[in-house]
């Protein structure tokens, strides 16, 4: 049953990354910068629950808690704290503050879900991204989101373990093969042994980042015309998305980004370029 969370947290990655989880997982989510902007918005539309960051400029995670349930209208909406510095005895403190739960950063995105369900309206069962059969064929994706063809095989480049994690939910859901690599020189090396139909990867990485990784492509006979998106959040900028496209890729995604667009673009790439893996 999807809900209604607000999400507060002032670093503007962990904000984006747990938006983009919550969405994944078909959650509408409000997003507050500080405590706050967090307490405004839930006072101006109450939410299910809400996660907050402890550590914040401004009032910190634990004043948010307090003046919640000193609210009247808000006083019994589950809160959710986050942590990027778990010490011992701050899951007590938490508590006592008033959160139902504490998690510590980083988060196992399957496991934070399930963490949070017995809060939500209706307790069901953890949803996954897209629900559907155990053995997780992607029946449950609408067809025109799901791969083209069988099989097909998606290799991702991102050094983020939050969004590698997602990426396997959601593209293993839809029917695709997943091949997950954390930087240039790992991508390259899975390439020369594996056949790949499309290159998913972020822009800033070390190793020279996704950019090095499609000159280097592009320049190679035996991956030149291998499919390429980029899905990036911190190269936002007009100038990196022209350069990202004048190298060579297929398209140049910025997220957030719905996962059903994400999955339409992957298969209108694949379907209207109509090239092999090398």
């Amino acid at each position: 049953m999807p809900a209604l969370i607000l999400v507060i947290e002032d670093n503007p990655i962990n904000l984006e990354l747990m938006t983009y989880l919550l969405e994944a997982w078909q959650h509408e989510v409000l997003v507050a910068r500080d405590g706050d902007e967090g307490l405004a918005l839930a006072q101006a539309r109450p939410p299910d629950l809400v996660i907050c960051d402890i550590q914040m400029s401004g009032i910190d995670g634990y004043e948010v808690a307090r003046r919640l349930r000193a609210d009247p209208v808000l006083h019994r909406v589950p809160l959710v704290a986050v942590t990027a510095y778990a010490m011992v005895g701050d899951n007590e403190k938490a508590l006592a503050a008033g959160f139902d739960l504490h998690v510590p950063k980083p988060i196992d995105p399957a496991g934070f879900m399930s963490l949070l369900q017995p809060l939500l309206p209706g307790r069901a069962a953890a949803p996954t991204p897209h629900e559907g059969p155990a053995e997780g064929d992607g029946a449950s994706v609408p067809e025109e989101l799901r791969a083209p063809r069988r099989p097909c095989v998606l290799l991702t480049v991102d050094d983020g373990p939050l969004n590698v994690e997602y990426k396997i939910d959601l593209f293993q859901a839809a029917g695709y093969q997943l091949l997950a690599t954390r930087g240039v020189t790992e991508a390259l090396r899975t390439l020369s042994s594996h056949a790949v139909d499309l290159v998913i990867s972020d822009v800033v990485m070390p190793e020279g980042g996704g950019f090095e990784l499609l000159r280097r492509l592009r320049a190679d006979a035996a991956t030149r015309d291998l499919p390429f998106i980029f899905l990036t959040a911190s190269a936002r900028d007009e100038p990196s998305r022209l350069r990202g496209l004048e190298l060579g890729a297929d398209d140049y995604l910025i997220r957030p980004l719905p996962a059903n667009e994400l999955l339409q673009r992957i298969r209108r790439c694949l379907t209207s370029l109509e090239r092999p893996g090398p």
